[in-house]
């Protein structure tokens, strides 16, 4: 349908337009900043753990992002749980027990859910390797 179309591409939007403050900011300055700075620190916390609660709110009331149905996991849940979901399990910048990521009840459901899919199992378990 067009709102399902639609709610789709707003997680895909939200992604986009937020996970460079997870990545480029909090992953940044908490993880690979040459000096720890408290004020940068502090301000990408605070707006990491805001995400982190839009998703838990949202998650309480839906299995997946786009709906409650096994049909409804879709590629924003994909792209979603490879920055939040991975962070929520304690797999992105050493900082689960900082952001005290296991207090997002719902979003930490979806992320386990999601990270019991076969197919994100494997993609998980591929090895990096650099573009030649």
């Amino acid at each position: 349908t067009g709102k399902a179309r639609a709610d789709c591409l707003s997680w895909i939007m939200w992604q986009m337009g937020s996970a460079p403050f997870l990545g480029g900011g909090f992953g940044h300055f908490y993880t690979y900043a040459p000096e720890p700075l408290e004020y940068p620190i502090n301000r990408y916390t605070m707006e990491t753990k805001r995400q982190l609660d839009v998703l838990d709110t949202h998650l309480k009331d839906h299995e997946y992002l786009c709906g409650n149905n096994e049909s409804d996991y879709n590629i924003a849940d994909m792209i979603v749980w490879s920055w939040y979901g991975q962070l929520a399990l304690g797999k992105l910048y050493d900082a689960a027990e900082f952001l005290q990521v296991e207090d997002y009840k719902h979003l930490q459901r979806w992320a386990k859910k999601i990270a019991e899919r076969p197919a994100v199992k494997r993609a998980v378990a591929l090895e990096l390797k650099p573009i030649d």
